[in-house]
């Protein structure tokens, strides 16, 4: 995944490939972009904050540095995923189960959707709460294998790592700011969805 080097931080990289595609002429085919490329601009025109990390310990330097940009070392993470407070216990955290408590919320996520820069969320992450009973902030950790082409590849790939039980409240987070959402830019995923503040840790690993 060299691409995320390559394109990380830029934003240009958008406007250059439909420069590109309107020199090869209006009859020509449109260029895919690789999924990682386009989950990466998506994400980012929605207004999420990405950070794309090689190993475990640039991931915690940057789990670090959020909580330092946003005063949150001594606030309490809102962590309901066991086996993420273990992955995160010597990270200076200070974990709680309490809703009313913490500051932001930790959590992974099922699925990374190129097609429109969201992500896919289930039970397993959110229980059968609301996404508006969280708190304004999510840091959420995934990993570079998790990006779909779109949600039908993402619900197929839950399907497919839960044959025994299939988990519930299935929906998407697409508006990573926090402000009042149009109507019309909802789908039958994020249908009642809140915006969230949220940081992507993205774990390189393929």
């Amino acid at each position: 995944m060299s691409l995320f080097r390559k394109i990380f931080g830029s934003k240009s990289d958008k406007k250059e490939t439909e420069l590109k595609s309107e020199e090869r002429g209006k009859y020509m085919p449109e260029i895919k972009l690789p999924i990682d490329e386009r989950f990466t601009i998506k994400f980012k025109e929605n207004g999420g904050k990405f950070l794309y990390c090689e190993n475990l310990n640039e991931i915690f330097e940057s789990l670090n540095n959020i909580l330092e940009e946003n005063h949150w070392e001594n606030e309490k993470a809102l962590i309901i995923d066991e086996n993420l407070q273990n992955k995160f216990s010597n990270s200076g955290l200070n974990p709680t189960k309490s809703f009313q408590e913490s500051s932001f919320f930790l959590t992974t996520c099922e699925n990374l959707i190129a097609d429109d820069g969201s992500l896919l969320i289930s039970s397993n992450q959110i229980a059968e709460k609301k996404l508006r009973e969280f708190p304004d902030s999510f840091i959420v950790f995934a990993t570079t294998s998790q990006i779909t082409a779109n949600i039908g590849d993402g619900l197929r790939g839950i399907k497919s790592k839960n044959m025994q039980k299939i988990p519930t409240n299935i929906t998407t987070i697409k508006h990573f700011k926090l402000q009042e959402e149009k109507q019309e830019e909802k789908d039958f995923l994020s249908y009642g969805s809140s915006s969230k503040n949220l940081y992507l840790l993205l774990l390189e690993d393929l």
